[in-house]
């Protein structure tokens, strides 16, 4: 049983990890609310996740992130320091789903499942907001932000309520990914 609980927190972590590879704070915030909730459990150490300072806080930094990606050159700017952000968010999101896990494992997982997880989505999504102000003068910008916060929803949603099939989802982008990439 308890082998089972750790790799549907793996997968609940993986999931919102790559959803943080989208939008930094829609996991997170998810990740809050479904801690205050009570709808998963969270690591000990990371409890103050699901106070509610922390969901007004992430809350908050969300819909500020989302807002921002609509305007033409914060945009941009955005993707330049959100691949370092989310790959803390997707550690984080990483190392607060692990429950009953030795401390070493937990954050090996949450650099490298986590962060990686969370870096290479975002770079690729930084590379295709580039790609669309490049060829579209920034006009398919506002289609591709909400591209992406829908999937960075969708996917959250997943990770927290059917961490198996988010799991199946990331490998699907991962795969679709590297498709596109090597088309271009």
């Amino acid at each position: 049983m308890v082998a089972m609980e750790t790799f549907l927190s793996i997968c609940l972590g993986i999931g919102l990890a790559a959803s943080a590879g989208f939008r930094v704070f829609v996991p997170l915030f998810l990740l809050s609310l479904a801690s205050n909730f009570n709808w998963i459990p969270v690591n000990e150490t990371w409890q103050w996740l699901g106070e509610t300072p922390a969901l007004i806080a992430l809350g908050i930094a969300m819909g500020v992130e989302i807002l921002a990606y609509y305007i033409p050159l914060v945009d941009n700017f955005l993707d330049s320091i959100a691949i370092p952000l989310a790959t803390i968010a997707g550690a984080v999101a990483v190392a607060a789903t692990l429950i009953d896990v030795s401390p070493m494992l937990t954050w090996g997982l949450a650099i490298i499942a986590g962060g990686g997880t969370a870096a290479v989505i975002n770079t690729s999504t930084a590379a295709t907001r580039l790609t669309s102000t490049a060829t579209t003068g920034g006009l398919g910008n506002p289609i591709v932000s909400t591209v992406e916060t829908g999937t960075a929803t969708v996917l959250s949603f997943f990770a927290i309520f059917l961490p198996v099939l988010a799991v199946i989802l990331v490998v699907f982008i991962f795969f679709v990914g590297i498709k596109l990439f090597k088309k271009l």
